[in-house]
């Protein structure tokens, strides 16, 4: 991943003036077309989660007799095997993956990013400390971790949130750290030091700054894997279980009838793909955007 450092960092800026804006961001999406529509998508799916207990749609837990009804114009996804409406079901879900997606990428930010900045800026044995624990983490694959942990806790989708952000905060702690190492070596942070700013102040003010860029596009990427991931956990059975609305759970409960209802499991699929594409449209946009190269 690219790690952009703003020219305010130079040798002869006592302190970071402003190291990441909300203007520069908006440049950057506005420059890049990827960006742009991923910001789009993400928006619209945050605007779903959002709103969807004020829209005008029917009960996504009502039972009907309209079972595995087609798309028609009263029901527009058509209806399960239990006569629900899926335009409902899927909307609602939404709900339920934005909240596992933000809090368990949230977490693991925090975090992550707290390890890795303690890790970078003191070194040492701290550094070597930190470093073989995420080792640990690093030795076993993402989802068989996250499985695992739920496995181990049971399944309910705050205990996804916590697998999700145990799996993705060593990822962070390693993105953080490697520019933390070049940052604190630079004029700048030197120069702070010498009149005896305090560790503290030292990595808030002088190097958090320049990790802003690099953390929203890890971040954005980072959301696409939670979305992904709560919904393969809930096909599996271990996040929201039937009758919540849920993608992964109408996925499962669609693989059934796949011959005579495709729409069962295709408008559930939908949803996630569109979700898990718009985080990451954003975050590769950003990632080209931000590249000091292209800049």
């Amino acid at each position: 991943m690219a790690t952009w450092i703003p020219e305010s960092a130079s040798p002869s800026a006592p302190a970071i003036r402003a190291g990441f804006g909300l203007s520069d961001l908006a440049a950057a999406i506005i420059r890049e077309p990827a960006a742009l529509v991923g910001l789009l998508m993400v928006a619209s799916y945050a605007l779903v989660a959002v709103t969807v207990g004020f829209l005008p749609l029917r009960d996504p837990l009502e039972i009907s007799a309209q079972r595995l009804a087609a798309p028609t114009g009263e029901h527009l996804l058509g209806t399960d095997a239990l006569g629900r409406d899926l335009l409902s079901r899927i909307l609602f879900g939404a709900r339920l993956s934005m909240r596992v997606s933000l809090l368990s990428v949230a977490a693991a930010t925090f975090a992550g990013g707290a390890l890795g900045l303690v890790s970078g800026y003191l070194g040492g044995w701290a550094d070597l400390a930190i470093g073989r624990v995420m080792d640990i983490f690093f030795a076993f694959p993402a989802i068989l971790l996250a499985l695992g942990i739920v496995a181990a806790l049971g399944p309910d989708p705050n205990n996804v949130i916590i697998a999700i952000a145990v799996v993705y905060t060593p990822i962070l702690a390693r993105v953080v750290r490697g520019p933390v190492l070049a940052l604190k070596a630079r004029g700048f942070v030197e120069a702070a030091r010498a009149v005896g700013a305090r560790p503290a102040r030292i990595v808030l003010r002088h190097i958090l700054p320049n990790l802003l860029s690099t953390l929203i596009v890890q971040v954005s990427l980072a959301l696409s894997w939670a979305v992904l991931t709560e919904g393969a956990l809930s096909f599996l059975g271990l996040s929201a279980q039937p009758p919540a609305p849920s993608w992964g759970v109408m996925l499962n409960e669609g693989r059934q009838y796949l011959e005579f209802a495709t729409h069962l499991a295709l408008f559930p699929g939908l949803a996630i793909m569109i979700a898990v594409l718009g985080f990451n449209l954003l975050g590769d946009g950003l990632r080209d955007a931000l590249d000091p190269q292209r800049r």
